[in-house]
């Protein structure tokens, strides 16, 4: 069963309470916030209950009758009979109704509540887990600006100002959008001089923002990138993302998929570009949103010359690169006292192909560090071989990791000589990271 979390309006609505002790004595207090004219039946009501000026109270047990001309029902009663009998009534003449402790007789639930002046918040897992919304809400609770009232209120005047000063539903909707933003983040809300600032904006000048979304699950990007998401009017994305981090951008934002990925590629790079440059000249703060790093094989750097040459302000947020990120949740340091002082990360996606990868492989095995090679799963065998062919000590552990959203990884360890055939065996796939050194031989997890 699914439920709608509707935000109804109760005040002066009749609500009747069936039950009079601590759970009932919750339920009301959550509700009175919200104005009802509420009703408490029960033989015994505690006395918190019972002084309330704010109720009505009748000492005795529930009856039919007490149904009529409410529109919801709390039945909270200690009797689990009398709950029942009052459901299936409310259930026949058709009244919304809460029955404590039993999901499956309820029409509604009730949610764990954050309320801040006119900011409501409910959080609901559909009864599964009250204490996991619980938790959620203590967490959200404490995000909420300390001056959030005063933000609203502020922003309700704005409104209607705003319907005033700028006919252009369009140019009102984003000034709006912006004030709010600018509001949460300044944590107060704006001055007479920034409101005015941002007001005659009329021609706002975009902007585009490199994200590096980090490597696996959502949470492993920068605060700083995730603010960035958040405060994105269009949102440019690529492939092997956590599909979590889109839930952090607002409703309103724009969300582009432009499909990057080794091999298949749904748009091409100079495509990418003039896409940058045609929203960040319609005046859109653009997050450009890419996994790892976008400095590191990540073609950022191409991005940000394009964008710089157009004359249009860009920045780059650094991300964890999978480089560090994969082989760390394997258990494997790229580089450790003792075994490696260095590392070096090479790509198995070049511009002129596969060739200068093979060919970079006498460089490589010269090499006393630890090897990363991200994008050449498909290269594994002759990255193996021609090491070997190159110098490179057959018995070098080596190690190839496939990594997931969920924070998984499937690790196969080997050395040069064999690495091959484990893989085949263990039937990894991509995306894919190859670890070669001494390192890759660790398990520190």
């Amino acid at each position: 069963m699914e439920y709608f979390p509707f935000f109804m309006d109760i005040e002066g609505k009749k609500g009747l309470v069936i039950g009079g002790g601590a759970v009932a004595a919750h339920k009301v207090e959550k509700l009175l916030p919200f104005a009802p004219s509420l009703t408490v039946v029960a033989p015994v009501i505690l006395p918190e209950l019972l002084e309330n000026p704010a109720l009505s109270c009748k000492q005795r047990a529930f009856r039919e009758g007490d149904l009529e001309g409410n529109l919801f029902v709390i039945a909270a009663s200690d009797d689990a009979e009398t709950n029942t009998h009052a459901a299936t009534l409310c259930k026949q003449k058709n009244i919304l109704v809460n029955v404590a402790d039993d999901k499956e007789a309820c029409g509604f639930l009730f949610p764990a509540l954050v309320k801040e002046g006119k900011l409501t918040i409910g959080i609901s897992t559909q009864g599964a887990s009250p204490q996991a919304a619980s938790d959620l809400r203590s967490k959200i609770a404490r995000e909420i600006p300390c001056r959030m009232e005063e933000i609203l209120d502020y922003l309700a005047r704005l409104r209607g100002d705003a319907k005033e000063q700028i006919p252009d539903g369009d140019r009102r909707s984003a000034f709006l959008k912006e004030a709010a933003s600018l509001c949460m983040k300044k944590n107060r809300p704006l001055s007479e001089d920034e409101e005015k600032n941002l007001l005659e904006e009329k021609d706002r000048k975009g902007s585009v923002t490199l994200v590096g979304a980090g490597c696996g699950t959502f949470d492993l990007i920068t605060v700083r990138g995730l603010n960035a998401v958040h405060y994105a009017q269009t949102l440019v994305y690529d492939d092997l993302l956590d599909e979590r981090l889109m839930e952090h951008a607002t409703e309103s934002c724009e969300k582009i998929y432009v499909g990057k990925r080794s091999g298949k590629h749904s748009m091409s790079q100079e495509q990418i570009h003039a896409l940058l440059i045609e929203k960040a000249r319609q005046g859109k703060r653009v997050v450009r949103l890419k996994g790892g790093d976008p400095f590191v094989f990540g073609r950022g750097g191409e991005e940000m010359e394009a964008l710089k040459a157009e004359g249009i302000d860009v920045e780059e947020i650094p991300g964890i690169t999978s480089a560090i990120a994969v082989p760390a949740a394997a258990g494997i340091p790229v580089t450790h006292r003792g075994l490696s002082r260095s590392f070096h990360v090479i790509t198995g996606h070049t511009a002129d192909g596969e060739a200068s990868l093979l060919r970079d492989l006498r460089l490589f095995a010269g090499f006393q560090g630890t090897l990363v090679f991200l994008m050449a799963f498909r290269h594994l065998e002759e990255i193996a071989q021609g090491l070997i062919q190159y110098g490179k000590n057959p018995k070098t552990p080596a190690a190839v990791i496939q990594g997931d959203f969920d924070g998984s990884q499937k690790t196969v360890r080997g050395n040069l000589a064999d690495i091959v055939e484990k893989v085949k065996t263990a039937k990894l796939e991509t995306p894919a990271v190859i670890v070669v050194g001494e390192t890759a031989e660790l398990n520190l997890t």
